[in-house]
C-alpha cells in the first residue's frame, strides 16, 4: 500500500517523534522516583556525556538504564517485528543501523566499567514485572 501522506506530511509527522521524554521513559522514571531512587537523565554522569545517552544513569551505582521502543530499536517482540511496507528498505536499513549502533553503545559503557539495562516498550504492560526486574537490576 502507497503511502497516503505527501513527502512533506511525512516528514512532519515524523519530526513529532520524540527521542527524550516519552511516555515510556516517564514511565519507568515515576516508578523509579516513587521507589526512593535518583538518577540523572539522558547521559550526563558528573559532566561528562556517556555513549549512547542513556535515559537514566545511576552515576554512584555505575549503572544506567535505556528505555528503548519495540519499532525503533527493533526488538525481537510483535510490535519490534512490524516491517512497514512503504518504502521497506529504507526502513529496514534505518532500524539495523540502530539496533548496531545501541549493540556498540552498550559494549562501550561495559568496557567502561557501566552494567546496562534496555527496558523495552513491550515490558512495561507488566508493571509488576517490570519492578521487580528494575529493583534486580539496581540493588
Amino acid at each position: 500500500m502507497a503511502d497516503q501522506l505527501t513527502p512533506e506530511q511525512r516528514s512532519w509527522n515524523m519530526s513529532r517523534i520524540r527521542g527524550k521524554n516519552t511516555k515510556p521513559e516517564l514511565l519507568v522514571r515515576s516508578l523509579l522516583h516513587s521507589k526512593g531512587y535518583r538518577y540523572r537523565l539522558h547521559g550526563s554522569a558528573g559532566g561528562g556525556k556517556l555513549p549512547g545517552n542513556p535515559d537514566l544513569v545511576f552515576a554512584g551505582r555505575h549503572k544506567v538504564i535505556f528505555v528503548n521502543g519495540c519499532f525503533w530499536h527493533f526488538h525481537d517482540c510483535k510490535a519490534g517485528q512490524h516491517a512497514p511496507k512503504a518504502n521497506a528498505d529504507f526502513w529496514e536499513a534505518k532500524r539495523t543501523r540502530t539496533r548496531n549502533r545501541d549493540a556498540e553503545q552498550r559494549q562501550l559503557l561495559e568496557a567502561s566499567g557501566w552494567m546496562v539495562l534496555t527496558v523495552w516498550e513491550c515490558e512495561l504492560k507488566d508493571v509488576s514485572a517490570l519492578e521487580k526486574q528494575l529493583e534486580q537490576f539496581l540493588a
